[in-house]
């Protein structure tokens, strides 16, 4: 079962896109330059006219990551298929294609069409798919493409009539998973008997292919408490029990393989554990899709990851965040208060304000920021929070940490990748 790919022609002519002022804090003596040659340029990021607020990837972070989570998943024995959405950029799907990604796991339409035009060529729609327009298109993208493969999820009889009517016509049948849910969860069945009825529904309808069953802890849970991992544990029980009822009744029948998926960023060590082992003779692909171990934080995922400030896999090391944000001072109203370029049009908030972490000076080596705080986001500002003797000033940078990936990566269509203070690469979004 070969590994995804993506189409090398369509990543090579994003490399020509030129830059100009559509790409916030990009300097304006790069207008003009494709990104190619903008990265060769090896531009400084203090030195070079880049302007704040600016978000950055750490190139030694995205490649600790990148081979950390590989190896990992090597050595548990599950398939990776990590979620696209996090960062909408092609270029790291074709970073974590290179390191065996077994598919791209998208959330919608739209991000299922980004993914086709850059040729992604295994996708897991990790969600319900029944807008007639899109099953249509997609009904024709599989049909154009026999080396195309593609799954989402089913979690209603409904669904499966809203698919089978919209499919009309097409070539290929279209791969469906059962989606297990749970009270208190998003979607998903939330009961066994209802989800052997829907499975029923999508083996005998003539527009789809029931190939597994999936579903996602992490809506169940947001803690690494023990409490929060006994939800985790049984709602995993639940869905294999799942599958082994729906191999029982044959509706896998004629396939050599059948994917169980689930798994986020939170509780994949407990995914990986409960998904490989024996499973009654099926010939089960148990597959992850977690996203955000590729940039990890310095918020929501640092505290919840097994991989983070408190790990819970022995012997792995642990994710390094490579996100991190750079805004200049531009007001110290008051001993204890200073404003930065930087704001919620720029950096995430949802799970956790920006950390302080770095303190520059034109012209000085970056010093470690320790006892300031992000109190508060305006549009376009922070409050920082000073303590007595703060050496922070008006002109200085402050290099910031961020919480939760999957909202800071949509407000930056262009973001630099960086090898300490010079821009190697530029990476592009499409949100």
């Amino acid at each position: 079962m070969a590994d995804c790919t993506l189409d090398a022609a369509a990543l090579a002519a994003l490399a020509g896109e030129r830059l100009d002022w559509r790409f916030k804090s990009i300097p304006a003596t790069l207008w003009g330059h494709t990104l190619a040659d903008a990265a060769a340029l090896r531009p400084g990021l203090f030195t070079d006219g880049f302007v704040g607020p600016v978000v950055v990837l750490e190139a030694d972070a995205l490649e600790h990551n990148l081979r950390t989570m590989a190896q990992w998943c090597a050595r548990a024995g599950v398939k990776l298929a990590p979620h696209g959405k996090t960062t909408m950029a092609p270029q790291l799907f074709a970073r974590q294609a290179e390191h065996g990604a077994w598919g791209i796991t998208a959330a919608n339409a739209g991000q299922l069409r980004v993914y086709r035009a850059f040729g992604v060529s295994r996708i897991l729609l990790a969600n319900e798919l029944v807008d007639p327009a899109a099953l249509r298109w997609l009904g024709a993208e599989l049909d154009a493409h026999p080396e195309f493969e593609f799954s989402c999820w089913v979690d209603s009889v409904r669904s499966v009539e809203l698919m089978t009517e919209a499919l009309r016509g097409t070539r290929r049948p279209v791969d469906v998973l059962v989606e297990l849910g749970a009270d208190g969860g998003r979607t998903g069945a939330r009961d066994l008997g209802t989800a052997l009825t829907i499975a029923a529904a999508a083996h005998a309808s003539p527009a789809l292919r029931l190939t597994g069953t999936g579903g996602y802890e992490g809506a169940l849970a947001h803690d690494p408490g023990p409490a929060s991992r006994r939800v985790v544990d049984t709602y995993l029980r639940r869905l294999r029990e799942l599958t082994i009822a729906l191999g029982r009744r044959g509706l896998f029948a004629d396939l050599d393989q059948v994917i169980v998926t689930a798994g986020g960023s939170a509780y994949f060590d407990q995914v990986a554990s409960a998904l490989t082992g024996d499973w009654a003779g099926l010939p089960v692909v148990p597959v992850l899709r977690s996203g955000a171990y590729l940039t990890h934080d310095d918020g929501f995922y640092r505290g919840i990851s097994p991989l983070g400030e408190h790990p819970r896999i022995a012997g792995t090391p642990r994710f390094r965040s490579a996100l991190r944000a750079w805004a200049q001072v531009t007001s110290r109203p008051a001993g204890d208060l200073a404003l930065l370029t930087l704001g919620k049009r720029d950096a995430s908030f949802d799970e956790g304000l920006p950390v302080p972490q770095w303190h520059r000076r034109p012209g000085q080596e970056p010093a470690e920021l320790t006892g300031h705080t992000v109190t508060a986001l305006n549009d376009q500002h922070a409050f920082v929070a000073l303590p007595p003797g703060s050496p922070v000033r008006v002109g200085d940078w402050i290099g910031l940490g961020l919480s939760h990936p999957c909202t800071v990566f949509d407000k930056w269509p262009l973001l630099p990748v960086v090898d300490g203070d010079t821009v190697v690469d530029f990476v592009r979004t499409y949100f």
